[in-house]
């Protein structure tokens, strides 16, 4: 399976495009950046060292990828860097991501995440090359307030610690260029979208305070972890899952379709579970795998989070491909296939998720 041809995803728009990605050292664009390198793209990526040992990213070793240390809050460097490349498509993924840190440092958080996109949208201003930019942001972008149906992408923005404030500002920058400075300037100018998806999970995220990291690090060392909040409810999804929306809306954009604008990308209705639902099911196929209560106190995170992705699903025809089970089972046999025999499954996994795309027919996976 491992030798499928992926280059007919998308609809080939991927093949030779010059593709530009942010972040592409961290969990979410190292994964990204291999299945672009898989569709035939010709990748450039930008962002500081990987900042886990191990990192998903160095594991891969993908031949052919130019990989530039740049800072986004450099605007001088980000601007010659992409003068240099002269992409076609940017994916931005590059992120202070984590909310515990973002309480430690909100200065850098706000910094990297505000101030950082400024700078990458006025380097695209001034390349001609840009057709298309999609910008990663997160689920936590909405006011925390009770929704039975989950929150869609008229629902206010929000936050209250300084990530997800950050990345609500974020939304908001992403909208003020695409009206003042992209939107009706003239074909040149790119097309901008948001892409809002988070509690994603799979192999390779060594990161500090994720639940599943800190589940196989406290199995690998033998010792319960403390679990905070457990009875909070998250949008469990597979890393490939927000990718493959990403993919799809870069290739709407590209196209000249009408998909400007935010986008939720989320799981399928059954992946939606308990922190302890997630954890029971880690610890089901790794006996390893042990918690207990967490008395002590801890930041604010919002008791429940789910998202209504029925705009993708209309007008992308975007739909999740793995259910929990597969979701919890992919990543698992990653860490232990990793962890126990130091074999690195991305590959396989991610022939597995397109030929499970096919077989549900999902027109991004079959279109010719």
């Amino acid at each position: 399976m491992e030798n499928m041809d992926l280059r007919p995803l998308f609809g080939g728009s991927y093949t030779d495009l010059r593709v530009l990605v942010t972040g592409h050292t961290g969990f979410k664009g190292s994964w990204l950046c291999l299945w672009l390198q898989q569709m035939g793209a010709q990748i450039t990526g930008l962002a500081l060292p990987a900042d886990t040992t191990p990192s998903h990213w160095g594991l891969l070793q993908l031949d052919g990828v130019r990989n530039l240390e740049v800072d986004l809050r450099d605007s001088a460097a980000l601007r010659a860097a992409i003068d240099a490349e002269q992409p076609h498509m940017v994916f931005h993924l590059a992120a202070q991501p984590l909310v515990r840190r973002s309480y430690r440092d909100p200065v850098g958080t706000f910094a990297t995440n505000v101030t950082g996109l400024v700078n990458l949208f006025e380097a695209v201003r001034g390349c001609a090359s840009v057709r298309a930019l999609v910008n990663a942001t997160t689920d936590k972008v909405y006011l925390d307030q009770t929704t039975e149906d989950g929150y869609h992408e008229q629902h206010p923005l929000g936050g209250h610690d300084p990530y997800s404030t950050s990345k609500a500002c974020a939304e908001l920058v992403s909208e003020c260029y695409r009206k003042s400075f992209f939107s009706g300037v003239g074909q040149s100018q790119p097309r901008v979208a948001t892409a809002r998806a988070g509690n994603v999970i799979g192999g390779g995220d060594w990161s500090e305070d994720r639940l599943v990291p800190d589940l196989v690090r406290s199995a690998m060392a033998g010792a319960p972890l403390r679990v905070r909040n457990p009875h909070a409810v998250r949008p469990w999804q597979h890393v490939l899952e927000p990718l493959s929306g990403y993919l799809r809306l870069g290739q709407a954009l590209l196209a000249g379709e009408r998909a400007e604008g935010p986008w939720n990308f989320g799981p399928a209705t059954d992946a939606t579970m308990p922190v302890a639902g997630l954890v029971a099911r880690m610890r089901e196929l790794w006996p390893g795998v042990r918690d207990e209560p967490c008395n002590d106190s801890h930041p604010h995170e919002a008791a429940t989070l789910r998202l209504d992705c029925g705009k993708a699903a209309r007008e992308l025809g975007w739909h999740p491909v793995w259910n929990a089970t597969q979701t919890v089972e992919r990543t698992i046999g990653w860490y232990r296939a990793f962890h126990e025999g130091n074999t690195v499954l991305s590959h396989s996994d991610l022939s597995a998720y397109v030929a499970d795309a096919r077989a549900a027919k999902l027109d991004w996976a079959t279109s010719p």
